[in-house]
């Protein structure tokens, strides 16, 4: 089995790729030659990850019959400072909100999607360090997020 995107340039820095049939808008800032019609494409990848990741998540709590109100998951991605310019480490947070007899299930299902099912991040962790953190109803109870120490020069 196969993936396979088209991808057509619709002038100027516009493209327009045809998904299993939905059409994805790609485009540039005017600053840059686009006109803005849609976001740049490397924010694509932290969304597949988002998505992949945040459907297996859901699976997983209807399988168990431990569902949740509501699953937000925000991805952050590093840039490099120089070209080529490209990821550098991303950050994924859950933020669910629920019942708190399904608290348990809900970080078994993060874990469970992080380690064995999504295979975006399953990719990605093979380039670049992914971390990620768990909220439920407002309070981080995982974090593998590594502090930054700051050192004082004064």
């Amino acid at each position: 089995m196969t993936h396979e995107v088209e991808t057509q340039w619709m002038g100027k820095m516009q493209f327009n790729a045809l998904v299993n049939g939905h059409t994805i808008v790609m485009d540039a800032p005017e600053r840059v030659g686009g006109e803005d019609h849609g976001p740049i494409p490397k924010p694509f990848v932290l969304s597949a990850l988002s998505g992949c990741t945040g459907m297996d998540v859901i699976a997983m709590l209807r399988k168990a019959n431990k569902p949740v109100t509501d699953l937000s998951i925000k991805v952050t991605g590093e840039i490099s400072k120089q070209p080529p310019i490209e990821y550098t480490s991303i950050h994924v947070v859950y933020d669910f909100v629920g019942d708190e007899a399904n608290k348990e299930a809900a970080m078994q299902a993060v874990i469970d999607s992080q380690e064995k099912f999504c295979g975006v991040s399953h990719m990605l962790k093979k380039i670049l360090p992914l971390t990620w953190e768990v909220n439920y109803n407002g309070k981080q109870i995982f974090n593998n997020h590594p502090v930054i120490e700051t050192v004082s020069l004064n």
